[in-house]
């Protein structure tokens, strides 16, 4: 009878762990933060003043809440003038087109929404690729492909820009914005390119892709990110080339490594302010 006890005992202690460690690990994985963010120039316009833009990235399919009810309440908390995707909307290994496409279309109803691909889109296969670019023009979320547009807001306005996935390293950038003189804000899904926006003279660009470095050590950082590596350098947060301002969300969902730590998912809210 003290054996059979025993070995009770340690199967309830397996269990409790097990739950523990599952409260856990989904708590770092659903527990939504938002992020703040001043930009700050001059060419912010007086209508532009207080402007929020809030950037959502590398969603991956996941869901937060039925019908990603508990992220689309956040985001409209944040009181967004407009909204950004940066691309990774789906996920390429465990594709669902009409979670994406029905996030987006409550998103737009929030606030206008804009788009760019990400390394995700691309290993989509053909059928997937098209329904989910048509589906998210039929709903009228703006797709920047390669294109630039004015945003105005009373009498001030600001240039809109958003670089294709395989556009984040050549002279497409440069071209959008050459003949601008406006601020100019530029949506590019990956941020290890800084250099080349920098070089673009862009004034600020939202960025994501590198999840937050996945695992995040204190007082280290993140571990990997894609096309970084282990301990990238560009993760998260705001970064400063030059003249150009670049701010990298953590992202939301996850891809090939499915778990993060101490790495919230995250909503970036950016403010622009006249100095």
């Amino acid at each position: 009878m003290q054996v059979k006890f025993k070995i009770n005992k340690k199967i309830i202690i397996a269990i409790i762990v097990f739950i523990l460690l599952f409260i856990f690990f989904y708590y770092q994985n659903k527990h939504i933060v938002t992020s703040n963010y001043i930009y700050e120039s001059a060419k912010v316009g007086t209508d532009l003043d207080g402007y929020r833009i809030v950037c959502i990235s590398d969603l991956h399919n996941a869901s937060f809440g039925k019908n990603n009810k508990k992220l689309l309440k956040d985001i409209k908390d944040c009181s967004p003038d407009i909204i950004v995707i940066t691309g990774d909307l789906v996920d390429s290994n465990h594709t669902n087109i009409e979670r994406a496409l029905d996030f987006a279309e409550q998103a737009a109803n929030i606030a206008p929404v804009y788009y760019v691909t990400g390394n995700h889109e691309y290993w989509l296969d053909k059928t997937d690729y098209e329904e989910l670019m048509a589906g998210l023009s039929d709903i009228g979320v703006i797709i920047l492909n390669d294109s630039i547009v004015r945003i105005d807001k009373g009498n001030s306005s600001f240039m809109l820009a958003g670089l294709d996935d395989n556009s984040l390293n050549n002279g497409v950038l440069k071209d959008l914005v050459k003949d601008s003189n406006d601020l100019v804000v530029v949506l590019a899904h990956e941020p290890q390119y800084i250099t080349n926006y920098a070089n673009s003279n862009v004034d600020l660009v939202l960025s994501g892709h590198a999840h937050g470095g996945q695992f995040n050590i204190p007082f280290t950082g993140g571990v990997y990110a894609p096309d970084q590596g282990f301990f990238p350098q560009y993760v998260s947060g705001k970064h400063i080339r030059d003249n150009t301002e670049l701010i990298i969300s953590r992202g939301l969902g996850n891809s090939v490594i499915p778990i993060r730590l101490f790495n919230y998912p995250e909503i970036v809210v950016v403010e622009l302010k006249r100095p």
